[in-house]
């Protein structure tokens, strides 16, 4: 079910997978949007109830003027409190990563676990890629042809407008969404309390092993590592496994 609710003048998307299960809020990366954890929720299903947020200037979320660590966590507190469901997991990909612990950082007694896929407690955001991707394209296959590899990572965002096929993201504003993401941001990751899973790709390039045992090591007891055969985009790239680390990780909480 797709609905959307106010922050201010925005309005915010987002994704209800449904189900019987308990809730786990769920937060991607650029070049993504909330469909992307349809086969995640398909695999935690019935257990489980995922729901996922179009992010600002991503997906049916309207763009906005400003892409900041606050602006994103706010976001995250206003959609939980909408949602109305009590304290929950929550897990993000990426940029969403970084939201994800950031908010349970904030807001400890809303989040009973945190689920971080490939991103670190540093980032270095890279948005070439950004300024390389085709700005539209006739036809699908077209746009696909141009896009080559990465077309796989990108195509949730895929739209048909008027004038040919684009995304469903800004290009500007995800390089500014980039920008405000770099930085170093220990003393959020440092601070979270409940228990958490940060998942690495093992052939990714932009959570080293070595940053992720860092990670780890900051959080003595209360954090662990699980690494897949995957790059960046573990739930895209090994979303069986991804999904059973994620199911096992959850259904061993301790009560709350």
């Amino acid at each position: 079910m797709r609905a959307s609710f106010a922050v201010g003048r925005r309005r915010l998307s987002y994704l209800d997978f449904g189900g019987p299960g308990l809730p786990v809020l769920a937060l991607h990366g650029h070049y993504n949007e909330a469909a992307v954890f349809a086969p995640l929720a398909r695999a935690l299903a019935p257990r489980w109830r995922v729901i996922a947020l179009d992010q600002r200037g991503h997906g049916e979320s309207d763009r906005a003027e400003s892409y900041g660590r606050d602006d994103y966590v706010a976001d995250v507190a206003a959609f939980h409190r909408h949602l109305d469901v009590g304290p929950v997991p929550v897990l993000g990909h990426s940029m969403g990563g970084v939201n994800a612990y950031q908010y349970a950082a904030r807001h400890a007694d809303r989040v009973t676990a945190l689920i971080v896929e490939d991103v670190g407690a540093e980032v270095n955001a890279d948005w070439s890629l950004t300024t390389q991707l085709p700005r539209g394209a006739p036809s699908r296959q077209a746009w696909a042809e141009a896009l080559g590899p990465t077309a796989p990572y990108v195509e949730c965002c895929l739209r048909r407008y008027d004038d040919g096929w684009g995304y469903s993201f800004d290009i500007e504003h995800t390089v500014r969404s980039h920008q405000a993401l770099t930085g170093a941001y220990w003393s959020d990751w440092e601070s979270v309390t409940c228990p958490t899973l940060l998942v690495r790709g093992t052939t990714s390039e932009v959570l080293t092993q070595d940053h992720a045992r860092e990670m780890i090591a900051r959080r003595t007891g209360r954090a662990r590592l699980v690494e897949l055969p995957a790059g960046h985009v573990v739930h895209h790239d090994a979303p069986a496994p991804f999904a059973a680390a994620v199911r096992t990780f959850l259904t061993h909480l301790p009560p709350v």
